[in-house]
């Protein structure tokens, strides 16, 4: 398993989850992806796009008007 981190601040809808499409489309299942994003659209955006896809947000949370979220990549899911 690899932690990737992928830098989304200052993205707006809907450049954090094509920017997630594009990173996780280059993991392998049971990778991490931890994102990091201002628009604070991202909490629902980015969760939603993994239960479409069969990924897992491991944990998501907004501080100081920055969004963290975790997403552990599924396999077998189109990304």
């Amino acid at each position: 398993m690899a932690r990737t981190s992928l830098d989304c601040r200052n993205l707006l809808c809907p450049m954090p989850v094509i920017r997630v499409q594009a990173a996780v489309a280059k993991l392998a299942a049971g990778d991490e992806l931890a994102v990091y994003a201002t628009d604070p659209g991202a909490l629902q955006d980015i969760p939603a796009w993994c239960r479409v896809h069969g990924h897992a947000v491991l944990s998501s949370e907004e501080r100081d008007g920055e969004v963290y979220l975790l997403v552990r990549v599924g396999g077998g899911a189109s990304a």
